[in-house]
């Protein structure tokens, strides 16, 4: 250790997760210890559009031994000569190392592999997630040392706070001449703002968090056993075994089918019933006999079996009011809730959950004569420049009534097969499993194209809908009318999803279409909307 220079620690948390308070935590950590410190923050931006960085200096020598003198410190940090950084987010970690702030032969990284998607992430309709294998090949590259772990896990399991966790790192690293003592004292002090009777509760949810993180990077084998955990949940590792199929099932399609399969059936069984889970298996087995006739060996694992019953669970589970009033009416997220907002078993915690139902909503369970009616009905004002028809609800799930209000809209599940949008979306189903079949016995690579296409209905309202007129036109005019080869048809639909995927407006999708020889979309009508102009300001 060098002993003439400060040890330096940069600190990246996102909005909301205690970054003031670890930087505090460490500052009087030394101070008590008798050592001399100094922190200073730069202010990110709200949330997840960027973190606040602390900047932490310790000098290494007791106060005591310095003779009267003051180190002098530093009021940022430079790229290059940091002994370490701590972040809650990986994504954070990486962008920080990119900035130039880690040094292979100096710096420790400690990191959670927790992920807050970016803005940028969450805007792509396909999968614009980070690849987070590559992003932890970035921290093991630039660090001396690293540390990779789950602390929002750690946090949860504890009751605490992120930054608690982060403390339990910095101190089991060992970059700081602290006892670990020294640490815990300060944690037992409790925060400035916390009322008198909470500081013992939360002062040992912060201990418990902090002993978990100390553990997971001051014990090798836990530490070892964190970080192979993070690469197996990123992919890098064999996945988990699939859940128990029913035996029929199970016969029915082979191994290499059955995870899906398995994930598939549940969830359509929780989201109607046992006939409806079996009408899905059902239609799984055609595409699995195109499948075999294309492929008779397996050659390719069945992927095109795979691929549908992934999208094809997904599409027949369409959410709609009784799936949201059912998930929300569940046991499960008011324990979720009450463990988010680390309320304890006196606290008492209200929820209150907005809804805005609009015509749309409505007329998908009611027949299809009404429905179009009333969907008629909510045309004609849209057409005449008013706003769609909406409903909006608050609902307090913390109450009898709302969550009476819940569950018996919940319970609504034999009128969904008897509305309009069940049968619209069945039929929608039917002609994409027909052309997954038909293109499968064509050829195999285009049968796997039309199965992934699946990943274009997502999403709810304007979303759903979009995804479901563009996969329509995609198999009409590239799998249907389209006189190229098999092998060129699925090579121009690939490129047609991919466009759909990575432009939500659709330029892309139109401009691939063209390119392979088929019409572009049709342009959809939109209302012309008049708004009145406000009265001008008298000065």
């Amino acid at each position: 250790m060098n002993h003439t220079q400060p040890l330096t620690l940069l600190v990246c948390a996102l909005g909301g997760e205690g970054g003031g308070v670890l930087t505090e935590w460490l500052v009087e950590t030394a101070r008590h210890a008798g050592y001399a410190a100094q922190s200073t923050s730069i202010p990110g931006v709200a949330q997840r559009t960027g973190a606040t960085t602390y900047y932490i200096e310790v000098f290494p020598v007791p106060l005591a031994q310095l003779g009267g003198r003051r180190p002098v410190f530093s009021l940022s940090p430079v790229p290059g000569a940091l002994d370490a950084i701590v972040s809650s987010e990986l994504l954070e970690t990486a962008r920080q190392i990119g900035n130039g702030m880690s040094a292979p032969q100096r710096t420790l990284v400690i990191s959670s592999s927790a992920r807050v998607f970016t803005t940028a992430e969450r805007m792509e309709p396909g999968d614009g997630r980070a690849d987070a294998q590559r992003l932890l090949d970035v921290v093991k590259a630039f660090s001396r040392e690293h540390h990779v772990f789950d602390m929002n896990a750690v946090a949860r399991e504890a009751g605490t706070v992120v930054s608690a966790v982060m403390l339990g790192a910095v101190a089991g690293s060992g970059l700081f001449p602290f006892p670990r003592e020294a640490y815990e004292q300060v944690v037992r002090g409790g925060g400035k703002a916390a009322a008198p009777e909470k500081l013992g509760r939360m002062a040992a949810a912060s201990l418990r968090g902090f002993a978990a993180a100390f553990d997971a990077v001051h014990a090798p084998r836990a530490q070892a056993a964190f970080v192979s955990g993070v690469l197996a949940a990123d992919g890098s590792d064999a996945p988990p075994p699939p859940r128990a199929l029913p035996a029929a099932l199970a016969q029915r399609f082979p191994p290499a089918v059955h995870d899906m399969l398995a994930l598939g059936h549940a969830r359509v069984a929780d989201y109607q019933d046992a006939a409806y889970a079996a009408l899905y298996a059902d239609r799984l087995a055609k595409v699995l006999e195109a499948e075999r006739a294309a492929d008779p060996s397996g050659a390719q694992g069945f992927a095109i079996t795979r691929e549908t019953a992934r999208w094809l669970a997904l599409w027949m589970a369409f959410d709609d009011i009784v799936r949201v009033a059912a998930l929300k009416a569940r046991a499960s997220r008011a324990e979720r809730v009450r463990a988010e907002v680390r309320a304890g078993e006196e606290d008492i915690v209200k929820v209150y959950d907005h809804f805005k139902p609009g015509s749309a909503e409505f007329a998908a369970l009611l027949p299809p004569s009404l429905a179009r009616r009333v969907t008629g009905w909510d045309r004609r004002r849209q057409a005449r420049g008013r706003e769609p028809w909406a409903l909006p609800l608050q609902v307090g799930s913390h109450s009898i009534a709302g969550m009476g209000a819940l569950r018996l809209l919940a319970s609504l599940k034999w009128l969904r097969r008897r509305g309009s949008r069940f049968a619209d979306e069945q039929a929608l189903i039917e002609r994409w499993l027909a052309a997954v079949e038909r293109g499968t016995r064509e050829g195999w690579a285009l049968g796997r194209e039309l199965a992934l296409c699946g990943r274009l209905i997502k999403g709810y309202g304007s979303t759903n809908e979009r995804g479901k007129h563009n996969l329509l036109h995609v198999i009409d005019e590239l799998a249907v009318r389209s006189g190229l080869p098999a092998p060129a048809r699925a090579e121009a639909i690939a490129a047609a999803r991919e466009a759909a995927l990575a432009d939500e407006g659709g330029k892309a999708l139109d401009a691939a279409l063209v390119r392979h020889g088929a019409a572009p979309r049709p342009v959809q009508a939109q209302p012309i909307r008049w708004m009145k102009r406000p009265p001008p300001v008298k000065a």
